[in-house]
């Protein structure tokens, strides 16, 4: 650690001429330059906002306690890092034995890789997410005991893809809200109306998926129109939900056209929400775009740094993704994790129809916010474990200062966590009686429920109880199969001795054959196997 002299200047020596240095200082933005000792160097820091200090840090969507992030670098292919995100390895229980993740609702990876597939394309390994792959599907919901917010129940199995391993299925659930009862919305649209949104899969898709979103709005609920694009403005002021024919004009007249000044249309947003702000109601802005901003603040860590200030106005953000070639799938997730809201990404129609209609209290009704969900294992049942999703950004690994935060999570909402587990010995005799005895892991649960300032703590104990992979329910064997499908998507080294053959058998015997999403799934991986076949053979293999 270095101090600088009363002028703000300082001297360090070093034993090489050119180095890289890293300046940090409370209630300033980190910056990290490259220097030569020939060259006098002023060094700029970006003030903070108030309170923003500890939000500007990168954020991290799990978190092993103890574990060094040194540790962790190595599990980078040397200097080759291609994805944004860095699959989570193996991890001993003994040494490490408590990681914690953040949770929200988010299933914009599953649609967005959907796209993909459905255009023959290969899907970048940045863009799975496993996790959200398997939010979209909503397995096992059980509604939690009348008084709690929530419901967590723990299964240990067998792995499908590794017969040594086992998996260790951990299930969320949250209170479903009655819509009748529902506090009155004030609903900000933010809609980019930018030349870039001029295709049929943008605004025309947009303006379909917001007017099923207003035939959802009571007579309490009320809603604004902000726009940006050649002009950024207040299209409609704030307007009761009992006015669909008003609303739904405005929505059908935009236009698009022009530049992308994102910036402007989420400061122009926020300033309508707050000043329309309903006490103890859902005060939300729906950001809906490509994310292509090109005037203004464009950079992720810009983006990052504004939306930071609104996050505690008590204003939600939800963003909704569309488009292709110039969708910025990170820009518009960095948006909404900061924005304490959530994501979804419109490939069509279909999926506005679920984010919009079918899953309306989930997307727009938060039940808790800063929900983050704690493991500790015994390592006297567990040699390792391994995370499945929940992967981090590159970027986070190496701040020294990232941080974990909770997210938001809505009405009605299932989700579900995995852990590959390497049992220890004394794990694989037990597992040859019944019944077993003991305890496998504790689970923490932490929460903040909306409108509340006060956090909440929830323990639950997972009971040593093993159970063959055969005798799971159908929504645990499918959902190993999605982890599956999207191990082998990031060309997980986890997954070297399996194919997508394998993903298909397991997903077609776990399957409802009344599911519509299952049966999509599955029509999905067909088509995954197939793609990816063709791409293997003109490259001669691999």
């Amino acid at each position: 650690m270095f101090r600088s002299g009363t002028q703000g200047t300082f001297g360090i020596l070093c034993h090489v001429p050119a180095d890289t240095f890293s300046f940090s200082f409370e209630g300033y933005r980190a910056e990290k330059l490259f220097l030569n000792a020939d060259n006098y160097a002023s060094i700029k820091m970006k003030l903070l906002p108030a309170g923003a200090a500890n939000s500007r840090r990168d954020r991290l969507s799990s978190l092993t306690k103890d574990l060094d992030k040194e540790e962790q670098k190595n599990w980078y292919t040397g200097d080759e890092t291609y994805a944004s995100l860095l699959e989570n390895h193996f991890i001993n229980a003994r040494k490490f034995p408590n990681t914690g993740m953040s949770l929200n609702v988010d299933r914009a990876s599953y649609s967005n890789i959907r796209r993909f597939i459905t255009l023959n394309s290969i899907v970048p390994p940045d863009a799975v997410r496993i996790e959200e792959m398997l939010n979209y599907f909503n397995l096992s919901y059980r509604e939690p005991p009348a008084k709690d917010l929530f419901s967590v129940h723990t299964t240990l199995s067998s792995c499908p893809w590794n017969n040594e391993n086992q998996l260790f299925y951990i299930n969320l659930s949250s209170r479903k809200l009655n819509l009748d009862s529902l506090p009155p919305s004030h609903l900000v649209f933010l809609i980019d109306v930018s030349g870039s949104m001029d295709m049929p899969n943008r605004l025309p898709l947009l303006k379909s998926a917001f007017r099923l979103l207003v035939n959802n709005l009571r007579a309490k609920d009320s809603v604004s129109i902000v726009v940006y694009g050649g002009v950024t403005g207040v299209m409609l002021n704030t307007t009761s939900g009992a006015e669909k024919e008003k609303i739904l004009k405005v929505i059908d007249e935009l236009e698009p056209g022009g530049t992308t000044p994102g910036e402007s249309g989420i400061k122009l947003a926020y300033s309508v929400a707050r000043n329309h702000f309903i006490k103890d109601g859902n005060n939300r802005v729906i950001l809906a775009t490509d994310g292509d901003f090109n005037v203004g603040l464009k950079t992720e860590q810009d983006l990052d740094e504004m939306i930071s200030q609104h996050r505690e106005s008590g204003v939600y953000l939800s963003c909704l993704g569309v488009g292709m070639g110039n969708y910025k799938d990170s820009k518009i997730q960095t948006l909404a994790r900061r924005g304490n809201g959530n994501f979804a990404y419109l490939d069509n129609f279909k999926e506005a129809e679920k984010v919009l209609l079918k899953e309306f209290t989930q997307t727009l009704y938060a039940v808790a916010e800063n929900v983050y969900l704690n493991v500790e294992f015994n390592p006297d049942l567990v040699k390792d474990y391994r995370l499945i999703g929940f992967d981090n950004k590159v970027g986070a690994l190496r701040d020294s200062l990232a941080v974990i935060e909770g997210g938001e999570i809505g009405s009605g909402y299932s989700m579900i966590a995995i852990f590959e587990i390497v049992p220890t010995e004394a794990n694989r005799k037990a597992t040859q009686q019944s019944p077993q005895s003991g305890q496998f892991a504790d689970i923490a649960l932490r929460y903040q429920p909306v409108g509340e300032e006060k956090q909440y703590n929830s323990n639950f104990k997972a009971d040593f109880v093993y159970s063959s992979f055969e005798s799971l329910d159908k929504w645990h064997r499918f959902s190993a199969a999605v982890a599956m499908f999207g191990s082998l998507l990031r060309n997980s080294s986890f997954m070297k001795n399996n194919s997508w053959n394998e993903v298909l058998a397991l997903a077609q015997a776990a399957s409802g054959t009344d599911d519509l999403l299952q049966q999509e799934f599955i029509a999905l991986v067909q088509q995954t196997r197939t793609l990816y076949s063709k791409v293997k053979k003109k490259r001669g293999g691999y």
